[in-house]
């Protein structure tokens, strides 16, 4: 199938809270990636709040260039849930009664040991004339309807409920239905250089890239991941043969291939090396510690954390010299060589990560701006302890710290 009909897919999320930064909306971003992954082209995200005709109006505008619409959000019981009376109104329909979306209502209740009342029981009501999908997750179900040789499928806007309908069954359907271009792609994760200077250095390599191949820039703090990409399996000869140019020119700047997270990459380091982490956290105040301990299995490797938030907590529990740190300051390398070797001995791990730095948005001085940051990583007795200078914004600097520090610490290993 050619790229002039490749099958296009619009996600809408309704509801106010995500337009008030109430919620944020994790359900497009997740149900993008999973769809890319299968072959289908997502062309647009739109976002819109519970007004029935802004969502009409949405659904004009997505029927205008998508072929498939998906929507999550606005199925619950409560009067500000207006997404279903909207499609009927929209498709020149009316609410019907469903009896097996009552029974698996009821299913759900028993299991929570819960009483069904008037508005769970509204529930059931469904557009005539559309597909109902069993909500194996929840109560609201699940709408398919076929309009013009289009599709759109409404879901709640609850993440479980959706991925559970999207992985089970409307991805399933979807194919059914559509052919798809397998979706090829490569990526590797690159550091110790700028997102404009990495452009800069693969200005000629992106110019020469064959016909349907395409380089993307993926920055976060820190660190930029490239996607290398194309769609149909006529490509897969170019892409390996592009993938291994790209390695060769990427160097020592490349961390990684793949998509596994910083903390993800860590782990697996560690635990091939049989090797275990704890970390001594200022500025961070615990949050590299966060970030490994959300890779399930993280227990095989990382054993603990001290959060020195203080001077006190870095003399009493990281054993840091008093004279170290009235001389050089918190924030220095005296300081984090001592609680990164100190942690690992305090925690009997085989690496130490620490951490000291002024976060913002203030504590700076004309020596020690904000974002000045000093990260020592300990490994078979070895310190290395490098200066960063990571921003001014204060969850920037905590975010980029955790990453350079588990960079760092990466680095060593390799």
């Amino acid at each position: 199938m050619g790229k002039e009909t490749t099958m296009k897919i619009e996600i809408i999320t309704i509801g106010d809270e995500l337009l008030i930064g109430q919620i944020v909306d994790t359900n497009s971003a997740w149900m993008a990636r999973e769809l890319t992954a299968h072959g289908f082209e997502v062309v647009a995200i739109t976002t819109v709040g519970d007004n029935a005709q802004m969502i009409e109006r949405a659904l004009d505008i997505a029927f205008g260039r998508a072929d498939v619409l998906l929507l999550t959000g606005g199925m619950g019981p409560t009067k500000d849930d207006i997404t279903k009376n909207t499609l009927c109104r929209y498709f020149h329909t009316r609410l019907v009664f469903d009896e097996s979306v009552l029974e698996t209502i009821r299913t759900v209740f028993s299991q929570k040991n819960l009483e069904i009342n008037e508005l769970t029981r509204s529930q059931a009501f469904v557009p005539e004339g559309c597909t109902v999908i069993p909500n194996t997750a929840g109560t609201a179900p699940i709408l398919w309807f076929e309009h013009n040789r289009q599709i759109l499928v409404s879901m709640p806007g609850v993440p479980i409920e959706m991925k559970t309908a999207m992985t089970n069954e409307i991805i399933p359907r979807l194919h059914r239905h559509f052919p798809t271009e397998t979706y090829l792609k490569r990526s590797f994760l690159v550091s110790d250089i700028s997102e404009s200077a990495l452009a800069v250095k693969l200005s000629d390599f992106e110019k020469e890239l064959p016909e349907g191949l395409s380089l993307a820039y993926l920055p976060s703090f820190g660190m930029v991941r490239l996607r290398l990409w194309a769609r149909g399996n006529e490509h897969e000869e170019e892409m390996h043969a592009q993938a291994e140019k790209l390695i060769r020119l990427l160097g020592d700047l490349l961390v990684a291939e793949g998509d596994a997270s910083l903390e993800e990459l860590l782990g697996n380091a560690l635990r091939e090396k049989h090797l275990t982490v704890s970390t001594a956290e200022s500025c961070t105040g615990g949050y590299i510690a966060h970030r490994i301990t959300t890779v399930p299995g993280a227990s095989d490797y990382f054993m603990g954390s001290v959060i020195a938030y203080s001077n006190e907590v870095k003399r009493a529990l990281l054993h840091v010299a008093a004279d170290v740190l009235e001389k050089h300051g918190a924030v220095s390398r005296p300081v984090v060589e001592q609680m990164a070797a100190n942690v690992a001995s305090l925690l009997k791990t085989d690496c130490g990560i620490a951490v000291s730095g002024i976060a913002g948005p203030s504590g700076g001085s004309d020596e020690k701006p904000v974002g000045t940051v000093w990260i020592c990583t300990f490994y078979q007795g070895k310190k290395h302890a490098q200066l960063y200078h990571t921003g001014t914004l204060r969850e920037e600097n905590i975010s980029r710290a955790a990453n350079m520090a588990m960079l760092q610490l990466l680095k060593m290993l390799k």
